[in-house]
């Protein structure tokens, strides 16, 4: 049984703990929310790295369609080479191009899918990967094949809370909000990524940097 007990490298509450073994168990798409720099899409790469499995990447853009995640037919390129006379152009598939959803529901092995930064997209974004995520299939119109997961991916999204997510998305996804560290777990963020750090420094950096948040917020 695949269980996340964190790593030597990120620092996890217990509360992560049980929210990405719940997920992993109940083979539901772990959500995480949180302010920029806080470790969301670095949670799912200590996933990874913790479980021993393959990671796959999609880094949502304004500009990302939810199709893209599935496939993309490039038809110009194929009417491109039917003008300059190539056999390339009597099979389909050789213009359909992979998204990170079919790579991960056709890996070789259980691999973990981070879906990064979901709010950057159309608000429709996330309905339009409501079916496939929920049945790990989609399908290929232009070959009339249907690809369905070989083993379901552990699926991590994150959100930095810029919009809204749909309500029929929130309700198939397990969530967690990643707060900002407090004055404890931000020494030991620190003493993680740089041990040999004088403890003095860090005890005077942190003062200064939590009493300046305290008169911002």
């Amino acid at each position: 049984m695949l269980k996340f007990e964190g790593t030597d490298a990120y620092v996890v509450s217990d509360d992560l703990k049980l929210a990405v073994n719940a997920a992993i168990q109940l083979e539901r798409p772990l959500l995480i929310k949180g302010e920029p720099g806080t470790g969301k899409t670095l949670l799912a790469e200590q996933i990874a790295e913790a479980l021993q499995l393959p990671l796959i990447q999609w880094h949502i853009k304004s500009t990302t369609k939810a199709q893209q995640g599935l496939y993309e037919y490039d038809a110009v390129s194929r009417l491109r080479d039917s003008q300059l006379g190539s056999e390339t152009v009597h099979d389909i598939r050789n213009y359909i191009k992979q998204g990170k959803l079919w790579q991960a529901f056709t890996a070789s092995s259980k691999c973990v899918l981070l879906i990064d930064e979901i709010d950057k997209a159309d608000i429709e974004f996330p309905n339009d990967l409501l079916l496939e995520l929920d049945r790990m299939e989609f399908h290929i119109y232009e070959t009339q094949e249907t690809i369905k997961a070989i083993q379901r991916p552990i699926v991590v999204i994150t959100s930095n809370n810029e919009k809204e997510l749909p309500d029929a998305f929130l309700r198939r996804c397990f969530f967690h909000y990643i707060s900002f560290p407090d004055k404890a777990n931000m020494q030991a963020i620190v003493k993680v990524h740089f041990p040999d750090i004088q403890a003095s420094m860090v005890k005077e950096a942190l003062d200064l940097f939590f009493n300046c948040v305290k008169y911002l917020v």
